[in-house]
């Protein structure tokens, strides 16, 4: 466990020993820098937020971060730390985007600042107009002085002390802010650092959505964590042409970078032999797959086509992780190439993992090992008894990663975060919702539980079918299709 209470007290230690190292750099359109600010730098101007925020009576209030992905994030999302402010990450509205989801997140946060910059304020503001019953106070941060950061106090804040909401969830349903605090930050952050062992000589490469886990603690908090070096650029810049990406990680010497499956995947698809050729990825050590399920061919097939670049094979690093455990459960040694097990496809749809050597196999990828200091179990759904190796279940952990609950939520909140096993007295554990087995000590992630298809008492698993779709006829875009279940009858039908 850190031994620092809150994050800021963690980074105030990591700026005075290294304050002229450079943190963050941010390319705004994927090749070219717009910004690049040393630990110095980014704690006037997180301090210098603060200040304004404090003076604003804001602390212990929630605040709402609306930015294009960039530094004014960062330093945003770091003055609410350093205020004491309750932070609320979410994409900012577009033109031709519906801000519904926005609105449910703000009457639900019952936020009453929004902070942005100049440029945003007046069209997010165009956007909000309508909405009489909001009272948002909106703070532009790009143009507070600097002379503010003099001006900063530490706020009382410690390590029950909420960090941010981390809103979830929000596409089918009413969005929920998973409740994240300092000391679920500062564990969750200290077991990707036993996973990773990212050190502050490294760079990360991120063209993640600051606004998710995975982009926000994995990607940007954990090198200001480690007193590493951040290089970040848009999302739509590296979907647009994901060769950017690599050729970032080629020129900045990134030693860490990684996303979802989809990315490697896209790569495959985008950068071109010629592209190849300029590219140098000797440098990337940890190559992080998660999010979505990791496939074995796109581990093979990737770490095949850019082997004459310098990519290792092993780099890959498969894991697994949530909003409501922070960000990390599972990951496996740095030093260990990911582990790949066949099993028998017809016992897989009955919960059981067993290798038969039969014809009809699938390859699954492991999502690692248990972090240090977290239960993890695996549960049946019905009846709530722990699962033997092998069985399939659903995943449940506890640690000191794991959230406080949903924002204003107390049923949802005593149903996913304080379940218990007869096993483990006075431990409660949250039901991640998806499902999965250990095997010898390895966790395989076999799918969600609200996605399953049970169709005449089999499971299926719709990635299973989407990926069968796509490799049905070339003339199938890869990863355009969906497999889901409507009810006919009072049967599930594919």
């Amino acid at each position: 466990m850190d031994n620092y209470p809150t994050f800021v007290d963690r980074l105030e230690g990591v700026v005075a020993k290294q304050p002229t190292k450079i943190a963050v750099t941010f390319l705004q359109d994927g090749e070219t820098e717009s910004s690049c600010w040393s630990y110095q730098q980014l704690q006037s101007q997180a301090r210098a937020i603060a200040a304004s925020l404090i003076s604003r009576g804001a602390t212990g209030e929630r605040a709402l971060l609306l930015y294009q992905p960039g530094t004014e994030f960062v330093t945003a999302f770091l003055g609410c730390l350093y205020a004491g402010v309750v932070a609320v990450p979410a994409y900012p509205p577009r033109a031709n985007r519906s801000i519904e989801r926005l609105l449910a997140v703000v009457e639900d946060a019952e936020a009453k600042f929004a902070l942005t910059t100049q440029d945003l304020a007046v069209k997010i503001a165009q956007k909000f107009q309508d909405q009489s019953n909001l009272d948002l106070q909106f703070i532009t941060t790009d143009k507070i002085s600097l002379n503010l950061a003099d001006n900063w106090q530490f706020p009382e804040i410690d390590s029950e002390s909420l960090a941010f909401l981390q809103y979830t969830s929000g596409s089918t349903g009413k969005p929920k802010g998973v409740m994240v605090c300092h000391r679920n930050l500062l564990a969750n952050s200290t077991s990707i650092n036993q996973c990773f062992e990212i050190t502050p000589e490294q760079t990360i490469v991120s063209w993640l959505p600051p606004y998710h886990d995975m982009g926000l603690i994995g990607s940007i908090l954990q090198p200001l964590y480690v007193g590493a070096s951040l290089v970040m650029m848009p999302p739509v810049s590296f979907l647009q042409r994901p060769h950017r990406w690599l050729e970032a990680i080629s020129k900045y010497r990134g030693t860490v970078a990684g996303g979802p499956n989809f990315a490697y995947d896209l790569c495959l698809a985008q950068v071109s032999l010629e592209q190849k050729t300029k590219l140098d990825l000797s440098c990337w050590e940890l190559a992080f797959s998660g999010a979505e399920p990791v496939r074995a061919a796109t581990i093979n097939r990737f770490s095949e086509y850019f082997a004459d670049c310098g990519f290792k094979s092993s780099a890959f690093y498969p894991c697994y992780g949530m909003a409501e455990s922070t960000l990390i459960i599972t990951g496996g040694s740095k030093q260990v190439k990911p582990i790949f097990r066949d099993f028998d496809r017809a016992q897989l749809a009955d919960n059981l993992a067993v290798n038969n050597d039969t014809e009809d196999m699938v390859t699954l990828v492991s999502s690692g090992n248990n972090v240090s200091g977290q239960h993890l179990a695996i549960v049946n759904h019905d009846n709530l008894q722990q699962c033997a190796d092998g069985v399939i279940g659903e995943i449940w952990a506890s640690s000191n990663s794991i959230a406080q609950g949903y924002w204003q939520k107390p049923e949802l909140s005593e149903y996913a975060f304080a379940a218990t096993l007869p096993n483990y007295p006075n431990v409660k554990f949250l039901r991640t919702g998806d499902l999965g087995f250990l095997k010898d000590g390895e966790l395989f992630v076999t799918g969600r539980l609200k996605d399953l298809i049970i169709i005449r008492g089999r499971n299926y698993y719709p990635q299973d079918i989407e990926l069968t779709v796509d490799k049905a006829h070339e003339a199938i875009n890869p990863g355009c299709g969906a497999a889901f279940a409507v009810d006919m009858a009072g049967e599930e039908k594919l």
